[in-house]
């Protein structure tokens, strides 16, 4: 279970980096996904990508991964709402000019998943 975990650990690790990659490469796209009165989107866009990149990196490291779960985990859910907000007006995937409208609602169910995974594989192996 130990190294399920750790594979885990890694997997998520690298997506959520790749994931801070991607506002970069699709910061248009992203600003979409915010409503239209919210200032700053290319902004908000660039400092979610670079957060993302440091809890990633933050969960790599034992002194700092149970810390930075909770902090992915809370990351995850303040940005939820972007996803409601794309699912609910039909914005397409950032990367995407169009997106069909069932896979943005399925979308949101993954956020759940996504923050039940962090804190699963960034838990401390002796609290198990």
């Amino acid at each position: 279970m130990k190294i399920a975990r750790q594979i885990g650990l890694y997997v998520f690790a690298l997506a959520l980096f790749y994931a801070g990659i991607t506002h970069f490469m699709y910061d248009h796209g992203f600003a979409r996904m915010l409503p239209s009165w919210v200032p700053l989107k290319l902004i908000i866009v660039y400092v979610t990508g670079i957060t993302e990149w440091l809890l990633a990196l933050l969960l790599v490291f034992p002194q700092t991964r149970r810390a930075a779960g909770f902090a992915t985990a809370a990351f995850l859910f303040i940005v939820w709402p972007a996803n409601f907000y794309a699912a609910i007006y039909g914005i397409p995937a950032p990367w995407s000019e169009e997106t069909n409208q069932t896979a943005l609602w399925i979308r949101l169910l993954f956020q759940p998943l996504l923050i039940w995974w962090v804190l699963v594989v960034s838990k401390d192996s002796k609290e198990v």
